[in-house]
């Protein structure tokens, strides 16, 4: 793997990966790509599984959200830790043992006899993605070091991070149609025993902070923090925002990622060092993540209702409704991270990007109860998934480009943990802000009539669309003002990264 050098004048220089590695290094990106697939599938490959897992199993409405929550309750919460240990012990280690216990347990859960058994395996899919995730994305970071073909591989691995739900939304449907609900857990066996080999023949494992200890008081209060503020969220769907379970964890959360903050900057070893988050690209580039995945969701999850509820699509057929957004983003992620922010910089791209991805979902509210699928749903989600590819892969990039090589795997890890706060943010605030919106339709009309009914669900997922263009147009804004004006240093050419 690269390795960093702390030069005279307190530069970081990237020294050129060993031979081995180098020569090696396209497989590698197919082996971390396919881990990352793994991972991004499951926070959406079950959603269309769950009304057969349901009736299967015989939970209860209120007990079916936590299949998802529980995912991404643990994946969040322990992500930090994750990239710290892979940090610590080796990224081929953290790599590996994420694999397995992610199959092991993907294997649990499509063996569930109950309800208990599933959510249970659920958490432990997250928590094992926790490790896995960072690892996967520290291992891209310290394998390329040449600018060029480090955009390329962001621009791959970017994609996958933001077309990974829509491919898990067409994935689920064709197993659930085809085989059973439990092939949406079992298909991960097969995906890991490919990463594994791959993985093990082809990884080194390099200990970069090696001498390092892990910050024990710094996990527990960022774990609790993280936790606390996407359970808050998570309460938030099935609990009014006046709720003590809403507002009262997301208080917990806000105060433990405080004295979490805080105590990084006395402790010894910090799990997450300060100075990762002090460069400004860096800083602006781990806010577009966020906001991305809370506005992603405004895609993903109305439009499949939309899709299978109102233009009856079958799980499969939805799936497949997807596949142009995902193209476009492919298309936007190469053209981003390869010829447009090595030329012009983050500060047009990305904010370009956002705003595109506005358009999109403001031009996606024009749908109605009798609206067609070639007319009014896919030339928006090509615009979508064409802005969020101008977003995603750069910032993902920029967010890890210029890490010293012992901060690799934390970094790595606080990217996902930003994707995945963001998410559950975002899921959170639109289903609110659409079950108001379906409730302030209704209001002096006919519950009962069945076309009213439709046109309260059409006001609701228009009412998202809008939020999440609203989203989308803020980090524009933020984006505009956060990044520097030209080319990061990183990516003009192989030049050392200084630090503020």
């Amino acid at each position: 793997m690269s390795q960093k050098t702390l030069t005279e004048s307190g530069r970081e220089g990237a020294v050129a990966a060993p031979a081995d590695v180098s020569a090696k290094r396209w497989w590698i990106l197919a082996v971390i790509a396919l881990a990352q697939l793994m991972v991004v599938l499951d926070a959406t490959i079950v959603n269309i599984a769950l009304p057969s897992a349901q009736a299967d199993l015989g939970f209860s409405d209120g007990n079916r959200q936590w299949i998802v929550t529980a995912y991404a309750l643990a994946f969040a919460s322990l992500l930090l830790l994750g990239g710290r240990i892979a940090d610590l012990f080796g990224r081929k280690t953290a790599f590996l043992v994420g694999v397995v216990g992610f199959a092991a347990v993907s294997a649990l859960g499509g063996a569930a006899t109950n309800f208990e058994m599933l959510v249970t395996a659920r958490a432990l899919q997250g928590a094992f993605g926790a490790l896995l995730a960072p690892a996967a994305l520290s291992l891209l970071n310290t394998t390329f070091t040449d600018a060029r073909e480090r955009a390329k591989a962001f621009s791959v691995y970017g994609a996958i991070a933001g077309a990974g739900g829509a491919v898990g939304l067409l994935l689920g449907g064709v197993l659930t149609d085809a085989l059973d609900w439990r092939w949406t857990l079992y298909v991960n066996v097969i995906i890991a025993v490919v990463a594994f080999a791959g993985g093990w023949i082809l990884l080194h494992n390099h200990r970069d902070a090696a001498n390092s200890k892990l910050d024990v008081p710094g996990t527990l209060l960022v774990a609790a923090g993280l936790f606390s503020l996407v359970y808050g969220f998570s309460n938030a769907e099935t609990h009014d925002w006046s709720s003590p379970e809403t507002w009262g964890f997301l208080i917990a959360g806000g105060l433990l990622l405080a004295a979490f903050t805080w105590w990084q900057t006395r402790a010894a070893h910090p799990l997450l060092p300060l100075r990762i988050l002090l460069d400004r690209n860096r800083a602006a580039s781990f806010l577009a993540v966020l906001i991305s995945g809370g506005g992603m969701f405004g895609v993903f999850l109305f439009l499949t209702y939309y899709l299978q509820l109102n233009l009856a699509f079958s799980p499969t057929k939805t799936g497949v409704a997807f596949l142009p957004m995902v193209a476009a983003l492919m298309v936007a992620a190469q053209v981003s991270t390869t010829m447009l922010v090595p030329r012009i910089g983050p500060k047009v791209v990305i904010p370009l990007g956002f705003a595109v991805a506005a358009v999109g979902m403001a031009w996606l509210t024009g749908i109605g109860v009798g609206s067609s699928y070639l007319s009014a749903v896919l030339p928006q989600l090509i615009v979508t998934g064409f802005g969020l590819g101008m977003v995603m892969p750069p910032a993902m990039q920029l967010a890890t480009g210029g890490v010293a090589a012992e901060d690799a795997g934390v970094a790595s890890a606080t990217v996902n943990a930003m994707q995945q706060v963001g998410g559950s943010i975002g899921t959170a605030l639109l289903n609110t802000l659409a079950a108001s919106a379906a409730t302030d339709y209704l209001v002096g009309k006919d519950p009962t009539n069945k076309l009213v009914q439709a046109h309260a669900t059409i006001e609701s997922y228009t009412t998202a669309f809008w939020w999440s263009a609203v989203l989308f147009a803020a980090g524009a804004l933020i984006a505009f003002l956060l990044f520097r004006r030209g080319v990061p240093e990183q990516d003009a050419d192989a030049a050392p990264v200084v630090h503020m």
